[in-house]
């Protein structure tokens, strides 16, 4: 099963991990690394490290660019690459011991209007020769892109019969969902974005993803951050956790979950069981880093039907993650 993702804004990704953020000091890291970075470029590195083929589409500038192009090559993914002007922003992540993450994200180049209709002619020329069975539609939208722009890959792709799967916010977002996309993957704050009011409960978040199902998606795969994962779809709601014992990043996490739920197969019950231990296992490992089959604990999930709805939404913290 082949996996397309396109990553209209992707990034290197360099974390170091530090002792503590103290503002003004001179900081020396422990340990630092590059990743490839962007979520759809996440799917993908995470659908590689699980033993399926992928093909990342991106845009691709300056000598950020061709780093970026030659580390996905290294970890085995084809890269379908368009050539732009700008150079592909570089990323920070700064991680200390008890998990907190603080991220500097570059804007990112300035896609213009002949960029933009490369991107969407690769692809498609790719999802024809790839036979796709998922397109992974994933991150923010970069300058020079209209928010319809996911809408209009969305259309594309299901009037040629591939399923889509989405994991975009705001605008964007609102725009691409009555194209109708497969899946939806929001983060809590997202999904009180989509719906315009905060979430408290996990009732709270239910009823949104309902209101985010009517308006065009088929469902809605919802990471709670501590509280756990909701998905919600034609079949009904239900609510997934596992336990973590140390967060060293969640850089990705989410990324990592999303692949797990398209490459499981089965009942959605079953996908679900796979995002959630995918994420799980992502936060344990450093930076952006995607887990491989022998981190995956698909057995310490607990998934059930009978959905805590007055549960509060906890913030993100050691326990019960993504």
């Amino acid at each position: 099963m082949t996996v397309l993702t396109v990553t209209p804004n992707p990034s290197l990704d360099r974390t170091y991990e530090i002792a503590a953020l103290d503002r003004g000091a001179v900081l020396r890291a422990g340990a630092d690394r590059v990743d490839p970075g962007g979520k759809g470029v996440n799917v993908s590195r995470a659908v590689a490290a699980a033993g399926h083929p992928t093909v990342a589409v991106l845009p691709v500038g300056g000598p950020e660019g061709a780093l970026l192009s030659q580390l996905l090559s290294d970890l085995g993914i084809a890269v379908a690459g368009v050539p732009v002007q700008g150079s592909t922003r570089v990323n920070i992540s700064l991680a200390e011991p008890d998990g907190t993450l603080t991220k500097i994200n570059a804007a990112g180049p300035d896609i213009g209007a002949t960029e933009s209709q490369a991107l969407l002619d690769k692809l498609a020329a790719e999802a024809a020769r790839s036979r796709a069975r998922w397109l992974v539609c994933c991150g923010s939208l970069p300058r020079g892109l209209s928010h319809e722009w996911y809408a209009a890959v969305v259309s594309r792709a299901r009037e040629n019969g591939v399923r889509v799967a989405l994991d975009t916010s705001g605008p964007a977002l609102a725009a691409a969902l009555p194209a109708q996309p497969d899946v939806v993957k929001p983060n809590v704050d997202e999904l009180a974005e989509a719906v315009g009011r905060p979430l408290t409960t996990v009732g709270d978040a239910v009823k949104a993803a309902d209101e985010v199902r009517a308006a065009g998606a088929g469902a809605v795969l919802a990471s709670l951050g501590a509280t756990g994962q909701l998905l919600v779809d034609a079949t009904g709601t239900y609510f997934a956790t596992a336990p973590v014992a140390t967060v060293r990043s969640d850089v990705g996490a989410g990324d990592a979950s999303l692949a797990g739920f398209l490459t499981a197969g089965g009942a959605r019950a079953q996908a679900l069981v796979s995002a959630v231990a995918h994420g799980a296992a992502a936060v344990q490992l450093p930076g952006s880093q995607m887990p491989t089959p022998d981190d995956i604990r698909p057995e310490s999930v607990t998934v059930t039907t009978d959905v805590p709805l007055d549960l509060p939404l906890l913030p993100d913290v050691n326990g019960v993650v993504q």
